[in-house]
């Protein structure tokens, strides 16, 4: 495993498991201890994917010592504003029976954001939190919130995968000392990407998959990935992607696959800040 420093100096590792789509109770505990006993450390859940208790139990039941583990978890857009993020912090924390949270995420770039960064500031100020950060900040609203807060965010993590490379959008985050992180690494199985033929030849040159190609291919560009399955042999696979470099050429192959945008959401539209600002996660 390898491992990424955050802008404060926390030490992050570089591949992760996470816990979207996965909110039934059992199965999901059943994941994460399985993820964890793969040899994962980092986890990711988040209050809207209704799954902080199992990820908790998870994490109790494997005896792995705290300090060897990286939990994120995220607020939700309903509770973006400084009294509410305050409440839904301490929420998420009981849930997963945690005394502290090692990366907090802002969930969508809507709301009272603002409201929302200053009492996590002072969450991570109060040291319950390690590092703080946002997800599906585009260049133009990460750069306007780290002009405009006291403390910058340390990661974000937006959609990241061959066909949706933004690398214009990973240079801004690096020009701003932001850590790219990837959500959906895997397209969430577009574009056949488990079969894709550039990747499946690409991956006969070091005796990998298209899947192990696809996640080592971001993680060279210096992204964190947090790919998810519920399938122990998958995550082992998925894990196994540490004992072998892309080849320059391979990078520049699988980049030229990029679409130029998304094919799971547009966060530009009316009609998704609509849809998300809809979805309640509690009364």
């Amino acid at each position: 495993m390898e491992f990424v420093t955050l802008s404060n100096g926390v030490k992050m590792p570089m591949e992760g498991f996470g816990v979207f789509q996965v909110p039934e109770a059992a199965v999901c505990e059943q994941v994460v201890s399985d993820a964890l006993s793969v040899g994962y450390r980092l986890i990711d859940t988040a209050a809207a994917y209704f799954n902080e208790e199992a990820v908790g139990a998870a994490i109790k039941k494997s005896g792995i010592p705290r300090d060897e583990l990286f939990l994120t978890t995220k607020l939700w857009i309903q509770d973006a504003n400084y009294d509410g993020a305050k409440k839904a912090f301490q929420t998420s924390l009981d849930k997963l029976g945690l005394d502290y949270i090692d990366l907090y995420l802002i969930h969508q770039p809507m709301n009272d954001y603002y409201g929302a960064w200053r009492a996590m500031e002072e969450l991570y100020e109060d040291e319950k939190i390690r590092a703080i950060g946002v997800c599906n900040f585009y260049p133009e609203r990460l750069t306007d919130l780290c002009m405009n807060v006291k403390i910058t965010p340390m990661v974000n993590q937006v959609e990241l995968h061959p066909f949706f490379a933004q690398t214009g959008a990973i240079e801004n985050m690096k020009s701003l000392n932001v850590q790219p992180e990837a959500w959906g690494p895997m397209a969430e199985g577009k574009h056949g990407i488990f079969t894709h033929p550039i990747l499946t030849e690409i991956g006969k040159k070091y005796d990998k998959s298209a899947a192990q190609v696809a996640l080592r291919w971001n993680t060279q560009r210096g992204v964190v990935i947090i790919p998810k399955s519920t399938h122990k042999e998958r995550m082992e696979e998925n894990f196994k992607i540490w004992d072998f470099t892309l080849s320059e050429e391979d990078m520049a192959a699988i980049s030229a696959l990029d679409l130029g945008h998304s094919e799971i959401i547009d966060h530009s539209v009316a009609e998704t800040a609509k849809w998300l600002n809809g979805w309640k996660i509690h009364d």
